[in-house]
């Protein structure tokens, strides 16, 4: 059921929250998750690895997202939107989550494909 679920994440540097001063660097990421199975889904728990510039990795886990566990029904998208804060201008997610098939109740894992996160003037 993992290949039929597809993550689109769309990142944006956040320059009103962000000081280089304080070596916060702010970024927000919508995700849009696409359920193009003909079965409906729970979304149970993330695991997001964060590669820093500096090659400091963070790895956050926990339950749903923005405190949901959602049903995707078949068909269906879920879209919402997180923060994270780097100490540098650039950085890279990637992570998976941790769904269920609701007939089946069989877990499986939906990879969110690395993305870039980058402050005004990086290279992209």
């Amino acid at each position: 059921m993992d290949r039929e679920v597809l993550v689109d994440v769309e990142p944006a540097f956040r320059d009103d929250e962000s000081s280089s001063e304080a070596s916060r660097y702010v970024f927000s990421y919508t995700v849009t998750i696409h359920n193009h199975s003909p079965r409906s889904m729970q979304l149970l728990a993330r695991h997001w690895k964060i590669t820093q510039g500096s090659g400091k990795v963070q790895e956050v886990r926990g339950k749903g997202v923005v405190g949901q566990q959602p049903m995707i029904g078949p068909g269906q998208t879920f879209r919402y939107t997180s923060r994270a804060i780097l100490d540098g201008p650039v950085g890279v997610m990637e992570g998976a989550y941790t769904c269920v098939d609701t007939a089946s109740q069989r877990p499986f894992e939906v990879s969110i494909p690395p993305f870039r996160l980058a402050g005004p003037n990086q290279v992209h």
